[in-house]
């Protein structure tokens, strides 16, 4: 192994100080991999990597080792308290990782080849790794935050929209579909854009119906596509594998071609009779239990569905309703949500 010479003695510093931020960086990326997003691929890597860097982390740099001396000890940023979700937490892990090796790279060329030439490889290597696992922290968020909601509303134009939402998000659902067919895009971009900001303070996943621009204007979680909007392959290839792509079905070859097709959750319906789409014909309670017993995906019935019918509906199987005018146009918003959420529970 190559020496450092005393005249060096702070290159080794140096050098020891971004080898072991470089090793505690990746593993707490190697945690996150392991235990947030159950990604083994990505833990053998992180783990080799660090193996790597430590056995070639040898005695010289680690003597050289002076906390005394070191003035950073003890320094601290205000950024390093807004790290409050996984997201950011492996985000500014990689960055700490990706800046030591750049270092390793330059001060360590000379005295130490082998060094500079693996903190380069696993630089580039994680640079690649970690857009797969930001990706899959924010898929891995919205995929669980789906299977625990109950309730979804669906927005219908309305004067008290955003105070009707925000009730609604107070008692409690998990979802929201932003749905406007006649208003303008300069009005839907505004109302999305509210809409999304309090959906993301009340910790619920927000979808846009058909519009991918939009979603992707906003920074929605999830698009819902129906039977006759852009195929699901082509909105999946623009929305990207961490957002949810949602479908709408009316019978069960719909459901079989959905599931084909890799969407991540599906609607059931319509129902019943419903004002929100009164050209659409009803299916009935019948297609509620087909559906039930021919996919695993997450499904949503749909369709006139209020504390009337609601019973019915869950014993038909439904383990999730979305729902409009019941919540749109009640009175009070807040009570009839909490109503519906309890009547799921």
């Amino acid at each position: 192994m190559p020496q450092a010479p005393l005249a060096e003695m702070r290159v080794a510093q140096l050098i020891d100080a971004n080898l072991d931020r470089a090793r505690e960086g990746l593993r707490v990326i190697e945690d996150w991999c392991r235990f947030g997003i159950k990604r083994e691929d990505l833990v053998i890597t992180l783990k080799d990597w660090r193996q790597q860097l430590g056995s070639i982390h040898n005695d010289t740099y680690k003597k050289a080792r002076s906390t005394e001396t070191d003035q950073g000890i003890g320094l601290t940023h205000p950024a390093q308290g807004n790290r409050s979700s996984p997201k950011n937490i492996v985000a500014a892990n990689c960055a700490r990782v990706e800046e030591a090796l750049r270092v390793l790279e330059e001060f360590a060329r000379n005295p130490d080849p082998v060094l500079a030439n693996t903190a380069a490889k696993i630089r580039y290597g994680l640079y690649d790794i970690e857009v797969k696992i930001l990706e899959e922290t924010d898929g891995s968020r919205r995929q669980k935050r789906l299977h625990l909601c109950r309730l979804c509303l669906i927005t219908q134009p309305n004067k008290e929209l955003i105070s009707n939402v925000t009730k609604a998000l107070e008692a409690g659902i998990g979802m929201v579909q932003y749905r406007s067919k006649n208003s303008n895009d300069l009005q839907r971009f505004s109302e999305a854009k509210q809409i999304a900001a309090l959906c993301r303070d009340y910790e619920a996943l927000f979808i846009i119906n058909d519009r991918i621009d939009l979603a992707l204007a906003v920074e929605a979680d999830g698009v819902h596509l129906g039977q006759n909007d852009l195929p699901a392959a082509v909105a999946r290839s623009l929305i990207g594998s961490e957002r949810l792509l949602g479908k709408s079905t009316h019978q069960l070859k719909h459901i079989e071609m959905a599931e084909k097709e890799g969407v991540d959750y599906l609607g059931v319906g319509p129902v019943y009779p419903t004002t929100t789409k009164p050209e659409s014909n009803p299916v009935g309670i019948g297609y509620v239990i087909e559906a039930s017993k021919s996919t695993k995906l997450p499904w949503f019935a749909i369709g006139g569905i209020d504390n009337s019918n609601l019973k019915l509906v869950k014993a038909a199987g439904a383990e999730r309703i979305a729902v409009a005018s019941a919540i749109m146009n009640a009175d009070d918003p807040s009570t009839k949500s909490f109503e519906l959420l309890k009547g799921m529970a």
